[in-house]
């Protein structure tokens, strides 16, 4: 009952010409934009109105319970407000909620821009020349029969390290032979940054862009995008295929309106694809009702198991922390492992701590750097880690999934604070292992007191163990 007055009240763009426009513009193509982003006179906008390219709907909904917006579907009335507009005098209401992407007021309408063009259909459009194990070739097999059926949703649950990017060639592969739109979303910037290239060199005759916040592209009229979750705010009706990647991570686990968003970038008959090594209790009880299809990889694609976390009780790590300094315990175990060939992930509960704790294993000698959110030169630092410029990157969760680093072991600090949760730790253990050259990376999670999230942790990753084992 929920769910359909849910649909009921998404906005939606049915009722707008589908024909196809006679001066098509791939760069308005099934985008829902403001005015100022469209860079186009006046004269040329009302031109593109008149032959359907563009088509004017109402940014902001007035209904008897309130206000809707139409960008990010946002119905709370504490996040919206008013203020004097300077064009035309009055008090109006605007969305505060998507506000980061520009502000959407009632009194300007938004442009939808027509998604029924033809995108380019590309004959064998994968260069990849590996090959996929059984696991793999299962997952890839049910990726494959949705994208040709269309109009369906699957979810792909496989353990971290599985190889989920791989699985999704031979379905990418049929979609652009097919000439349909895809877009990978993921609510992560480092994880595009990290899928782009890997895409590219996979595809490397398609046209790919990335786009999230500063991005260098930013016109997004390529038939493959790599976006973040949040620029699927800008589309309707757009895509036929969507897959989100890391579909359990935060913020869009527990944001209704980026929720909201991927199924209305999604066309009609779209195949809507779900990837995640984590799943959270929504989806495990649509798999379990029957009305979510899904597939599980429970082993790796090199075949060996999932690192175990250690579990290391520091009863001085809470006096420790508020000093922002380490206990000798974990100084000792961090000098044992520089003089073993794997390089170090550490993870921190804040960005203060990290930043103090690399500050003072850089005076001891290490070669180290810190990262987080609002590092402005994480990008770099990441790569240069990639690269084995330095030994020790110390980290938030920003780089709990969708990064891989070939050799390295991976110490949580505090790890029963609240900020890591049961997926967080699984997939910050996931990092470590990932090639068949090192598959056997140590993982120790520093805690002083055990937490059912810690718990939970180990024993999720002890069973998938033991999953594969039978597989």
């Amino acid at each position: 009952m929920l769910k359909d007055f849910y649909n009921y009240f998404i906005p939606r763009f049915d009722w707008i010409p589908s024909s196809k426009p006679s001066h098509p513009h791939p760069e308005l193509a099934g985008k829902l934009l403001q005015r100022n982003e469209i860079h186009v006179p006046e004269e040329q906008l009302k031109y593109l109105i008149q032959q359907s390219v563009l088509t004017e709907v109402d940014a902001i909904e007035r209904f008897v319970w309130g206000y809707r917006c139409r960008r990010c579907g946002n119905r709370k009335h504490d996040l919206f407000a008013k203020m004097p507009h300077a064009n035309c005098g009055k008090e109006c209401v605007y969305c505060r909620h998507c506000i980061q992407l520009g502000r959407v007021m009632d009194c300007e309408p938004l442009y939808y821009g027509s998604s029924s063009l033809q995108w380019p259909e590309y004959n064998c459009p994968c260069q990849w020349e590996g090959e996929l194990s059984h696991h793999q070739e299962k997952a890839a097999a049910e990726i494959k029969k949705i994208i040709h059926h269309g109009k369906g949703e699957l979810l792909v649950w496989a353990v971290c390290g599985a190889g989920k990017t791989e699985m999704l060639y031979p379905g990418l592969t049929l979609a652009l032979e097919k000439g349909k739109r895809i877009c990978l979303a993921t609510p992560r910037v480092d994880v595009v940054r990290e899928l782009y290239p890997r895409f590219q060199k996979a595809f490397h005759d398609v046209k790919i862009q990335a786009l999230y916040g500063d991005s260098d592209e930013k016109r997004g009229d390529a038939s493959f995008l790599v976006a973040t979750t949040h620029q699927l705010y800008r589309y309707a009706h757009a895509f036929d295929v969507i897959i989100i990647d890391e579909v359990d991570a935060f913020p869009y686990h527990n944001d209704p309106t980026l929720h909201f968003a991927s199924k209305r970038a999604a066309k009609p008959d779209a195949s809507i694809i779900y990837l995640t090594a984590t799943p959270r209790k929504k989806f495990k009880r649509r798999i379990k009702s029957g009305n979510l299809p899904s597939v599980f990889i429970p082993r790796r694609f090199h075949g060996h198991p999932l690192p175990v976390p250690t579990l290391k009780m520091m009863y001085n790590l809470p006096s420790y922390s508020k000093r922002n300094l380490l206990p000798p315990a974990i100084l000792n175990t961090i000098r044992r492992q520089q003089s073993t060939n794997r390089q170090l992930l550490l993870f921190f509960p804040s960005i203060k701590k990290a930043e103090e704790t690399a500050r003072t294993l850089s005076t001891r000698g290490y070669q180290v750097k810190s990262v987080h959110s609002e590092d402005p030169d994480r990008e770099r630092k990441i790569l240069q880690f990639r690269n084995k410029e330095y030994r020790i990157l110390v980290t938030t969760t920003i780089l709990e999934r969708g990064v891989t680093f070939p050799s390295v072991d991976v110490y949580v600090i505090d790890a029963g604070h609240e900020v890591f949760d049961e997926a967080a730790l699984v997939q910050i253990a996931g990092r470590a292992g990932r090639s068949p050259e090192d598959p056997d990376g140590e993982v120790i999670f520093f805690h002083s007191g055990k937490t059912n999230a810690l718990l939970d942790a180990v024993d999720h990753i002890r069973d998938m163990n033991r999953l594969a084992d039978r597989s």
